[in-house]
């Protein structure tokens, strides 16, 4: 039998929940069971059934997920270190540096899929020539209606 491509409620709520369990739609989708990652995206772009809303909702929240996974690589150095045969304790650089790619990919994806939440913030400050802040301030805002001159003034 061949992977499903018949949209139904229970497949959608399937692969949404794993979704917002911090599973990528390719994992997702390399389940014998589950449609190809082009079914799942035709269903959210043409929005069947709703679909586009709580597709877009299960990434957000497994991007949640995501970063508390994050964390928990980060903080995890169970294998950091490993016993030598001579018995001493020596640094595992590989997993270290595997480590530490797997946050920065993270960290980048989810700058770029929630950039309001994980984004860099850009603050923007206009200084004088003295190097401070500019201040300025508006005391009072006129509205002045002036009237054309008529053709015959004009000359």
């Amino acid at each position: 039998m061949g992977r499903p491509s018949d949209y139904t409620a229970e497949l959608a709520a399937s692969i949404c929940a794993r979704l917002a369990a911090g599973e990528t739609l390719r994992a997702v989708c390399r389940d014998e069971a589950m449609p190809s990652e082009s079914t799942v995206r035709g269903w959210a772009l043409d929005d069947r059934e709703g679909f586009s809303a709580q597709y877009a909702r299960s990434r957000e929240i497994g991007y949640m997920a995501m970063a508390d996974e994050t964390l928990e690589i980060a903080d995890d150095g169970s294998n950091d270190t490993y016993k030598t045969d001579e018995g001493q304790e020596a640094t595992n650089h590989d997993v270290i540096a595997r480590s530490r790619l797997r946050v920065d990919t993270r960290k980048w994806l989810l700058s770029k899929a929630l950039p309001k939440v994980f984004g860099d913030k850009i603050v923007q400050e206009h200084t004088g020539a003295d190097g401070g802040p500019i201040q300025q301030s508006i005391t009072k805002i006129e509205r002045v209606i002036v009237d054309a001159p008529k053709a015959s003034e004009a000359s």
